[in-house]
């Protein structure tokens, strides 16, 4: 015991400790770690408070993906394991010597005599456990930011991939048509072009131009018609009759409308005519296709925009809608990938606040985040805004299987999650409902039962009026 008390009492902590005291902790166990040997982890977990005599241990954490987090390292003369003690929790950390170590164990019962009976240890503990709760939130908390960017990332990168895809594959054949229609006009240049002739291809143009996009009908309907329309400018000798028959119904053209075609033009200037209808109105549909991927690229960077904007202005004009949508659209590849479909119900009257406070947009990741977790496959998640006297009031409804009754007491504290470990940090809704309150001044409310679960963010309209900002 003599050798035990001589090692307890050269560590800080314990430093102030009587005889009597010594005495009553009793005998300390102790444990010899090569190096990369596991002092415990979530299957072996060591409740004992560890005073580290030689070497280095480090705590990492394993994540779902086989990444280590490294969360702290301890040197000799160091202790830990209260936290664990403390909370009463076997955490999801593995803490293994970097070197080969001395450890000192005081085990569960010893520790919380010592915790009863010494006011000052008691006093070192907790102000170290403080520390290391600390470290440790901060460091969650930067991990949770990451996680959010993250999604948030991955999503936009697959936004931004389907337009500019679909841009790119629109100017390779817009680059094709232009060939084509020099092509044909050269055809036309080198023959006589009767009035009739420019006539009947003048109102067809404007007859094609004023449906140039796809004219809905059934899946049967069109096939009948692209078989239809194929077969007879086949008949006709017109030169790539099947590839341009999609194109030409999509037009809104039929076989009728082209029959002035036939009676207008010689067998051999037919097939350029139909064909140089086809290439301007196609090039005509593909700088339309062009122009709203460009748009849609417009709108993902201005979602963006709006959605990291929301932490740098001390007083601006918030419009919560537009908060919202913003975050849904660089969700959408989330929501689309589970096939979960999204029912907005937005108040058609104000939605405008005047507020210093940030990150809103945080607190729709999150909710949102969560609730298409909790959704079942091609479920629906329902955001629902209203007006209640003094607030404005945000529903984010999914319909999975409901918060279970024993923790819903918990569901706003940190580090509480109900999810797998390396999946949840457990902080998405302490955030969110720091957000709402700290920031704003407002409520976050849940309501769940099975099949349904409502969170309910209110924010207060009444706040300064001073300069406002807008997002340019």
């Amino acid at each position: 015991m003599r050798e035990s008390a001589s090692l307890v009492r050269s560590f800080a902590v314990f430093a102030s400790m009587t005889e009597d005291e010594l005495e009553m902790l009793g005998e300390c166990e102790r444990l010899e770690v090569p190096a990369d040997g596991t002092l415990f982890d979530p299957e072996h977990p060591l409740k004992a408070y560890c005073l580290l005599l030689e070497g280095e241990v480090a705590a990492d954490r394993v994540e779902q993906d086989g990444s280590v987090t490294r969360l702290a390292i301890a040197r000799a003369g160091e202790c830990f394991g209260e936290v664990l003690l403390l909370s009463g929790k076997v955490m999801a950390v593995r803490v293994l010597a970097a070197q080969p170590s001395r450890i000192l164990c005081v085990d569960e019962d010893q520790f919380w005599r010592m915790m009863a009976c010494c006011p000052t240890v008691r006093k070192a503990v907790l102000a170290d456990s403080g520390k290391r709760q600390h470290a440790y939130q901060i460091e969650a908390l930067h991990r949770e930011k990451l996680i959010s960017l993250g999604t948030l990332a991955a999503g936009l990168m697959h936004e931004l991939h389907n337009p500019g895809s679909a841009a790119k594959r629109a100017a390779s054949q817009l680059r094709e048509n232009m060939l084509r229609l020099q092509e044909l006009s050269l055809h036309f240049c080198d023959r006589e072009v009767t009035p009739n002739q420019l006539a009947c291809m003048r109102n067809l143009q404007q007859e094609a131009i004023g449906h140039a996009h796809s004219t809905a009908m059934s899946t049967i309907e069109q096939m009948d018609a692209e078989e239809t329309m194929g077969a007879w400018l086949e008949q006709a000798g017109v030169e790539n009759a099947y590839r341009i028959a999609p194109q030409l119904v999509s037009m809104g053209l039929s076989v009728a409308e082209l029959q002035c075609t036939r009676q207008a033009f010689p067998e051999e200037g037919l097939s350029d005519a139909l064909n140089w209808l086809e290439s301007l109105v196609s090039s005509v549909c593909l700088v339309d296709a062009i122009e709203q991927s460009v748009t849609r690229v417009s709108d993902l960077v201005m979602a963006v925009k709006k959605f990291a904007y929301d932490d740098r202005c001390s007083l601006r004009k918030l419009d919560v809608h537009d908060s919202i949508q913003s975050t849904l659209t660089i969700l959408g590849h989330k929501l689309r990938h589970r096939g979960i479909e999204i029912v907005k119900q937005f108040d058609a009257g104000e939605a405008n606040l005047q507020t210093s406070g940030v990150a809103l947009s945080q607190v729709w990741t999150n909710l949102l985040d969560n609730a298409i977790d909790a959704s079942p496959e091609s479920g629906v998640i329902e955001v629902h805004t209203w007006n209640e006297p003094g607030y404005l009031a945000v529903g984010v409804t999914d319909h999975g299987a409901g918060i279970p009754e024993e923790v819903r007491d918990r569901i706003f504290e940190p580090f509480f999650t109900t999810k797998p470990v390396g999946k949840g940090t457990g902080l998405g809704l302490e955030i969110a409902h720091r957000i709402v309150t700290q920031n704003f001044g407002g409520k976050l409310e849940f309501a769940t039962e099975a099949g349904r679960t409502e969170f309910i963010v209110r924010l207060p309209r009444a706040n300064a009026t001073s300069t406002t900002c807008t997002v340019g």
